[in-house]
């Protein structure tokens, strides 16, 4: 396919996947813009920057004769308050700012259903309130905004909502859960486990994006919400990693507020890799409708929560190896340091 393509935040989790996603398409002229380097096996297949989209010089380099834009890089929640900002919404205004100035054919904006904060209804479609929580919420509905301003100007901007995904390379805060997973642990549940709690595969993810890079303009031309469309309970999920782990170990449910109320403690006091988004919603439940996208771009995810997870599990077992004993940190890309959970691990 004759287009040239440039990923922002292509070294990370999902920008690797989607990557790989693209060759197999048949995109050959793909180009990474990341503060990170590029140090995957397909390095001499694309054409990686090393740079920072708050920078307008490396944004104006890596964009020339740019057809089609993804954009995957963001300051997670981990980040403090000032990075998110300056990365998720000043970024994205320099990139789109540029890529309005280059006349870029699309730019898929890659958002988050954080937007939608901790809802009382399910499931949430694409038309609910935007209510963030912390900055990392604030930050992704800021640049949504950004982008909807780019598309009232005439320019094709797709944004994807997609659940928490997973899969190969996703380290973050699934490989706590996998680490106790593989030392034979039971796993303790923030409540009953009886929620339903929607993920979504990155493989799924990856078509999707490129659904909206290749189909009709008009079409596209929208807010879509990506998740898996099989899932169960929260604790009926993730028991099959346990299961696939071999150990006869299970989930624990335990009660929610007071183990929410020690975990806000332990976050104030940094330590606990777990921000407020994930365990005050992580006892709720949280699912998107994914009708609309498989409507307009007949989008039909191909992985189950379980698949996914397990899926990942398998990947984190195959590349243990690669990571283990290396410095943890904030990102997907590497385990997230378990802090006084370490401890507690002990007793279960």
């Amino acid at each position: 396919m004759d287009k040239k393509v440039l990923v922002t935040g292509g070294s990370g989790f999902l920008g690797i996947n989607l990557i790989r996603h693209l060759l197999k398409q048949g995109i050959t002229e793909i180009t990474v813009l990341d503060l990170v380097e590029f140090d995957y096996p397909e390095r001499d297949q694309i054409q990686a920057v090393v740079g920072d989209i708050r920078n307008p010089e490396d944004v104006r380099k890596t964009m020339e004769g740019v057809d089609w834009v993804v954009h995957t890089a963001a300051a997670l929640p981990l980040y403090t308050k000032e990075e998110i900002f300056s990365t998720d919404i000043e970024g994205t205004r320099r990139l789109m700012e540029e890529a309005e100035r280059q006349k870029v054919e699309r730019f898929v904006h890659i958002s988050s259903t954080a937007v939608y904060g901790i809802p009382d209804h399910h499931p949430l479609v694409e038309d609910d309130p935007l209510i963030g929580v912390g900055p990392y919420g604030i930050a992704k509905i800021e640049a949504e905004n950004v982008c909807l301003k780019y598309r009232e100007k005439g320019m094709c901007v797709p944004i994807i909502r997609p659940k928490s995904f997973i899969g190969p390379e996703r380290l973050g805060v699934f490989a706590l859960f996998y680490d106790w997973a593989k030392d034979g642990k039971n796993f303790p549940m923030i409540g009953s486990g009886k929620n339903r709690y929607q993920l979504l595969d990155v493989e799924d993810l990856c078509e999707a994006i490129f659904l909206c890079l290749t189909q009709d303009k008009e079409i596209v031309n929208d807010i879509f919400n990506v998740g898996a469309t099989d899932f169960t309970t929260m604790k009926e999920d993730y028991q099959a990693v346990l299961d696939k782990a071999g150990f006869g170990k299970k989930v624990i449910g335990t009660p929610a507020k007071p183990l929410i109320g020690f975990l806000r403690i332990l976050e104030f006091f940094k330590l606990s890799p777990l921000y407020k988004w994930v365990y005050e919603t992580a006892c709720e439940d949280s699912f998107v409708s994914t009708e609309k996208i498989e409507q307009k771009l007949n989008f039909h995810p191909k992985f189950s929560n379980k698949q996914a997870l397990i899926r990942n599990y398998e990947w984190y077992i195959d590349s243990l190896h690669t990571f283990e004993g290396k410095e943890s940190g904030i990102s997907h890309r590497v385990p997230w340091g378990q802090g006084i959970l370490k401890f507690f691990k002990l007793f279960f």
